[in-house]
């Protein structure tokens, strides 16, 4: 077993890594690593209905999507993510258990009351504190899960609380589960610093023959590339999210504002605007322009800009309008 340090808190750079050794690695493979606040999202979710979009973007939370599929699960740097990449001998493709195995047997050992639950959770007195997924390339597998061992409780709920009421989405949602973390559980307080060290050190000793590992130049490089191709780009992290409806309205000082997208690869395909709001010229203006439009933000209130608003909304500024996207 080869046990990689890896010190990267960016969390696209480590979902690259993850897939580097998938396809480039023979040997058997553990790999712990943050990221610095951070949701990441599985491979067939709608990404924006899994997460606050408003919250995230004013608390410059990072959104990745995945390759594996599961939920929607929050990173800061008060927990640790674990990776086992292995050969796939024909009986680890969902057999979560045999991965989970050793984390469990790390914390039981540390006096926590670690039990494997339903499909691929980790709980500890009832509530979760580890979520696992997994891909498989040929004849590999990647096995990953987060350990949630101090994070950031408040910014969890919030980031991960999308208004359901504005999506009709073909993608697959999560299952909210009540969670906890590592650190209230310990008879002994350890930081997470210390605790990626005894995961490391277990799983060496619980791994006959394993050596320590660290990228190499080489390795780096060819990592940064997938990064930049896959994991910090826009069409993979959004685009690639299943079609939606997205519906959202205010009352504002200057009237009701109702939108209606209909979103296909991150997208926005058509646009249909209601309200009381007094226009004097034709809606359908405002509704073409964003026909094409990627639906993020910084692309809408672009497009917005290219047009003369106060001809359309009447006493509602720009800043009032983007709220209805997000």
């Amino acid at each position: 077993m080869l046990v990689v340090l890896n010190p990267s808190t960016s969390a696209s750079f480590n979902m690259a890594a993850e897939e580097y050794i998938l396809k480039n690695f023979q040997e058997d493979v553990f790999m712990l690593w943050q990221a610095d606040k951070t949701v990441l999202i599985g491979k067939n979710q709608n990404t924006r209905k899994e997460i606050d979009v408003q919250y995230v973007e004013d608390n410059d939370i990072r959104v990745i999507r995945r390759l594996s599929g599961g939920g929607a699960v929050y990173n800061d740097l008060g927990n640790t993510n674990f990776a086992f990449i292995s050969t796939d001998s024909g009986d680890s493709f969902a057999n979560f258990k045999k991965f989970t195995s050793p984390i469990i047997d790390l914390l039981q050992g540390l006096g926590v009351p670690a039990e494997f639950s339903g499909r691929n959770d980790l709980l500890v007195e009832g509530k979760k504190f580890s979520g696992n997924a997994q891909f498989k390339h040929k004849n590999r597998l990647l096995h990953h899960g987060t350990l949630l061992f101090s994070s950031n409780m408040e910014q969890l709920g919030k980031a991960l609380s999308p208004d359901m009421l504005k999506f009709k989405s073909k993608g697959v949602k999560s299952v909210k589960s009540r969670v906890t973390n590592i650190y209230e559980h310990l008879p002994q307080k350890i930081s997470v610093e210390q605790f990626m060290d005894l995961a490391n050190l277990h799983i060496i000793n619980t791994f006959p023959g394993s050596n320590t590992y660290t990228f190499s130049d080489e390795d780096l490089i060819a990592i940064r590339k997938i990064e930049e191709d896959r994991f910090a780009n826009w069409e993979w992290n959004f685009g690639t999210s299943p079609k939606y409806d997205y519906m959202n309205q205010e009352k504002f000082p200057g009237g009701l504002v109702e939108i209606n997208l209909e979103v296909k690869d991150g997208i926005i395909k058509s646009a249909k605007i209601f309200g009381d709001f007094f226009s004097q010229d034709e809606i359908s203006d405002v509704e073409s322009v964003l026909t094409g439009v990627k639906h993020e933000t910084k692309a809408v209130r672009d497009a917005l800009s290219t047009i003369d608003l106060n001809n359309y909304f009447a006493g509602i500024t720009i800043d009032e309008l983007i709220q209805l996207f997000n």
